[in-house]
């Protein structure tokens, strides 16, 4: 046998005139709550009963709760089962509310309620209380109905194309707010930049690279070849560092033509230009002549030539050129302005990529206005 539809409790009124609470008292001697075996049995016996009213708000329940005083005198459990779909719906408040208004037991909340009519004295009371019962034709309220949705959904949603320049818009200022945050960064940058770039031109004024000597020895090709086989196998050579070349590589420089003829000089620089560059200073500064370079496992050996002519200098350490400290600090500031000089230049990409993408989105957008006017 097919079981009974339930009453939709939505459409009962919110409030019935003359409605009062039922007096519940206790008789003397006993707890007004079920026992643990009690509860149980109540709930396996609620399962089987069909479901009466069917709930979809929260408050305002009067009408309810006197369909269920009724419905309590024919049956001792009413079961009430929450609408799905409906929205802002709390089973709690249902279940406070009902037991506030009718004064039963709560047997049973999660997606269904189940009440349980109280047993007292006072039945006598509660029907008295419970005589002026609501009217059937009477207005009805459609707060959180099926039919409140539905006006909603079409009161209020939006079309495809309205979403789509809704997601058009959104992607457009996301845009703006990036070009701007990379535009501030460049700005920043920049600005880092001005004081070590300014520092390292004074620095690089303050030493003058020396002039080559026109009347330097000749040297054919089968002497070159042997200083460069000589000066491979030198076991001492000299190191050039971060500070580059200063006035203690020539002091070093001069050291070893004590003592030969031929000085090996490593330099760890990977661009073969600045190699190069480095070569030709060091044979300027040295006034010796520069046989050969030569890529090695731990560098670049630079091997340079003393000359027959060579006379140990009174003065070791040349004017002309930046000291120890401040050889260093110039290459502290050429890593530093490299460094931001970089980063500046990827923000300018990420620029010119946001500008670009901004102005195909200006473009895409005017087409789309020029074929809604058509």
């Amino acid at each position: 046998m097919r079981k009974p539809l339930p009453v939709d409790a939505d459409l009962l009124p919110e409030a019935v005139k003359g409605f009062r609470s039922p007096t519940r008292l206790c008789p003397p001697r006993m707890r007004s709550k079920l026992k643990d075996d009690e509860l149980t049995y109540l709930r396996k016996l609620a399962q089987s009963l069909p479901t009466h009213f069917v709930l979809g708000r929260n408050r305002r329940l009067q009408g309810l709760a006197a369909a269920i005083l009724k419905l309590w005198e024919k049956t001792i459990i009413a079961k009430i089962a929450v609408k799905w779909g409906a929205l802002n719906t709390s089973n709690e408040q249902m279940a406070d509310e009902l037991k506030s208004l009718t004064g039963g037991v709560l047997l049973l909340r999660n997606k269904e309620i189940a009440l349980r009519k109280c047993q007292s004295n006072e039945e006598g009371a509660r029907l008295k209380a419970i005589e002026t019962s609501y009217v059937p034709g009477g207005p009805t309220s459609r707060s959180g109905t099926l039919y409140e949705f539905q006006y909603f959904q079409i009161k209020f949603q939006k079309t495809a194309k309205e979403d789509s320049e809704i997601q058009l818009e959104a992607y457009k200022e996301k845009l703006e707010r990036e070009l701007r945050n990379q535009e501030y960064r460049l700005r920043i940058l920049k600005s880092k930049i001005e004081k070590p770039a300014r520092d390292l031109a004074k620095l690089n004024c303050a030493w003058v690279p020396s002039e080559r000597d026109a009347d330097q020895g000749i040297m054919t090709e089968e002497e070159r070849e042997c200083f460069r086989k000589i000066g491979l196998k030198l076991r001492g050579s000299l190191v050039l560092g971060r500070r580059g070349v200063f006035e203690g590589v020539m002091e070093g420089l001069h050291q070893h033509w004590k003592h030969r003829e031929v000085v090996k000089v490593i330099t760890m620089q990977r661009v073969f230009s600045q190699v190069i560059y480095t070569a030709t200073l060091l044979e300027a500064e040295s006034d010796g002549i520069l046989v050969s370079v030569d890529k090695l496992k731990e560098g670049h050996a630079i091997i340079i030539y003393r000359g027959k002519n060579y006379k140990r200098p009174l003065r070791l350490l040349k004017k002309n050129l930046l000291t120890k400290r401040e050889a260093f600090k110039r290459s502290i500031l050429i890593q530093r302005v490299g460094s931001l000089n970089f980063f500046a230049n990827q923000i300018e990409r990420v620029i010119s990529d946001l500008k670009l993408k901004l102005a195909e989105l200006h473009g895409s957008k005017e087409k789309h206005l020029k074929s809604n006017t058509l």
